[in-house]
């Protein structure tokens, strides 16, 4: 007996689970289908657009050109995606295994990283979300311009392969044309629910440095609650291994590496085809 396909969800995304984690965002199991979402998104120009992709198949008379060595072509896009993906994960999480090691974070972060947290605290009575959404959005331009290369470079090797590869790259070059201004308004909500969490744990843990001392009553004086001794308390440990801005930086960096895989996926699969195809030529 035939297995169905196995069911499609998109919350089922690291990317979404790493937002859900943070309390930032609901993992609710969607009401429509997959494919009744993907209807909802696509207009009537795109529908003109994907309507020759699909049926591309049935009219082609001949196969593509076949390259010489398309097992060696396929291994060589493969190895790039790899090379590519462990090149911008090792950019992203930097400070991972130093933090780990009780190391100051701020140390290892890539530099961009760091001084986005130190403009963050610029006013340590008043953390300001802003620098590190600006670090955020320079980092989604950065996967975006990377991955885009090697995604065409698939799609290339598959036009030169058959007709169904051929189909096959047509449609993702449609998809992606279609789903991109869907796909960058959506992304372009990750930094702001995240900024929804830098303000909870800055809340959380008191919004100025000495803020908690000078609510007990202790006695320091006005310079001693807003200064000196207070910015040791304080903002001067908010980027140690325990502070709450070190903690945020690495949810963040989690988040990224999540926000990564995702943006991967559409080549992966070109990569894959390509690799099946392959096999079955062998």
């Amino acid at each position: 007996m035939a297995q169905g396909l196995p069911n499609t969800r998109f919350n089922s995304a690291a990317l979404v689970r790493a937002l859900a984690e943070l309390a930032v965002a609901d993992a609710v199991e969607p009401r429509q289908s997959f494919a009744e979402r993907l209807g909802a998104w696509l207009d009537f120009k795109d529908a003109l657009a994907l309507y020759p992709a699909l049926n591309s198949g049935a009219a082609a008379a001949t196969t593509a050109l076949v390259t010489a060595s398309p097992a060696a072509n396929a291994a060589a896009l493969r190895a790039e995606l790899v090379r590519m993906r462990s090149g911008l994960a090792e950019s992203i999480a930097a400070a991972d295994e130093a933090a780990r090691g009780g190391a100051d974070p701020a140390a290892v972060w890539p530099e961009a990283l760091a001084e986005a947290a130190a403009d963050a605290l610029a006013d340590p009575a008043a953390p300001n979300f802003s620098p590190l959404h600006r670090y955020y959005l320079a980092r989604q331009r950065s996967l975006a311009g990377g991955i885009a290369p090697l995604r065409a470079r698939a799609r290339a090797e598959m036009a030169r392969r058959s007709a169904v590869l051929k189909q096959l790259a047509t449609l993702d070059a449609v998809m992606e044309q279609a789903l991109a201004a869907r796909e960058a308004g959506l992304l372009a909500q990750v930094p702001v629910l995240l900024g929804k969490r830098f303000a909870r744990l800055s809340e959380a843990h008191g919004a100025r440095p000495g803020a908690e001392s000078a609510g007990r009553g202790e006695g320091k004086s006005g310079a001693e609650t807003s200064g000196g001794a207070g910015q040791d308390d304080g903002s001067g440990r908010w980027m140690q291994p325990d502070g709450w801005l070190a903690r945020f930086c690495a949810e963040m960096q989690h988040v990224l590496l999540a926000e990564l895989d995702l943006r991967l996926m559409p080549v992966a699969g070109l990569v894959a085809a390509l690799d099946t195809e392959s096999t079955e030529r062998e």
